[in-house]
Order: C-alpha cells, then structure tokens, then sequence
C-alpha cells in the first residue's frame, strides 16, 4: 500500500520508513506539515502515519483538516505524548489508532495492517480463495495444504486485491503501492508480480480485465 510518513525526527522517520518499505509498502516521508499538504494534494494514500508535532504546526490540526474535508483515509498518530487526555483527543479528532514513542517496529507493522484490513471492510486476517488460504496478520499463504512464500513486492500486489474483494484494480493502483515519489517505474513491472503470483497461488487466482487492470478470483 502507499503510506505518507509525517515525522520530524530524521533518525526515527529513517527508521520507520526502512521497515514500511522492507514490508513491501511504498513510503513517502515528509518532515513538515506543508511538505505533506503537498504530497496529499497529488497522491491518494492508503495510509498516513501522523507525528503531533512538526517545525510548521500540530499534526492534529492536519488530521481535522482532513475529517472536516470528508478525507476517510486512516491515520495513525506516531507521538511521544501519553497522557490518557491526548489519546482522547487524538481519537476524537478522526484518528484511527495511536502509538506512544518509543513503540516496536513489529508492533506498528501489526497496527498497519490492521487499520487497513478494516477499512478494506474485512478485519478477518484469514481469507479463503478455493484452494488458497492466506492469513494476512502472518503474511502467509497456504495452497492445497503447502505454504507458499511471497516476496514483499508480491505481498504488496497481493494486498491491492485483498483491499478491494471482486473489483478491477488498476495498473496505476498498483503501481502506486510499490513506487515512493522519485522511483523509476519500469513499465513491465506490474505484468511481471501477477505473473509471479498466479505461478504461486493459481494461474486462476487473478483475472485479466483488458483495457483495466486485474481482479482477484471469487471466493
């Protein structure tokens, strides 16, 4: 998926975004609350990971800006405050978890997944596909009893069509999920993950809508 880091801190943002993007998300970091404006202006995240406090303001004031817009996309506030009233007020301003620093890298990948899975309108970690069954908590995939291993690049492809169960995604949705801003696209990327997925989970599994995009079997 395509996560927008908002954190100030360089040696703490460095690290988040490592892990992110060795979970196969594509990560976009942002220092400053104009940086981000920017960035939400031109890319549709799927996820926003929120620090209260940046060099040009309060990261709450961003996230009411964006509830009061109608933007539903799920935000995770990353803070060093953790008094029980700014968890409160956190929540109630529209964000959808929150971390108190210094947190596990282990845990904000769960918290991420997570959030995503019940704004994709299934918070159920296990999936069903005939034959396939894919656990999405531990990112594993069972075909006719044999686990099979994904890359984190095919994770992420895969996510794509988790998130949205019997719709056509995109090439460019795709592509969003695997490219930060500044990555060079190859053009064949895309083909390239659905083939490898359809070798590890059925030729069957993924759908080609011509002219379109890709869409996962039907349970």
């Amino acid at each position: 998926m395509r996560v927008l880091l908002i954190e100030d801190d360089p040696v703490l943002g460095e690290a988040v975004r490592d892990h992110i993007a060795a979970d196969g998300h594509a990560v976009d970091w942002s220092t400053t609350l104009g940086e981000a404006g920017d960035h939400l202006h031109v890319v549709s995240y799927e996820l926003v990971l929120l620090d209260l406090h940046l060099p040009d303001g309060k990261g709450l004031e961003l996230l009411k800006t964006l509830r009061r817009g109608g933007t539903d996309t799920p935000v995770i506030i990353l803070t060093a405050r953790d008094q029980l009233s700014d968890r409160i007020e956190g929540l109630n301003s529209g964000a959808d978890d929150y971390l108190v620093k210094p947190f596990d890298l282990g845990e904000l990948s769960a918290r991420l997944a997570a959030v995503a899975r019940r704004y994709a309108g299934n918070p159920n970690p296990l999936i069903r596909l005939g034959p396939v069954e894919i656990d999405q908590a531990a990112r594993r995939v069972v075909v006719d009893g044999t686990e099979t291993m994904l890359t984190s690049r095919e994770w992420a492809v895969l996510e794509q069509f988790l998130r949205r169960p019997g719709m056509t995604v995109g090439k460019n949705q795709i592509e969003d999920a695997l490219y930060a801003f500044g990555a060079e696209i190859e053009s064949n990327t895309v083909e390239v993950y659905v083939s490898r997925l359809r070798k590890k989970i059925g030729r069957d599994a993924v759908t080609t809508v011509r002219g379109l995009g890709y869409r996962l079997a039907s349970p």
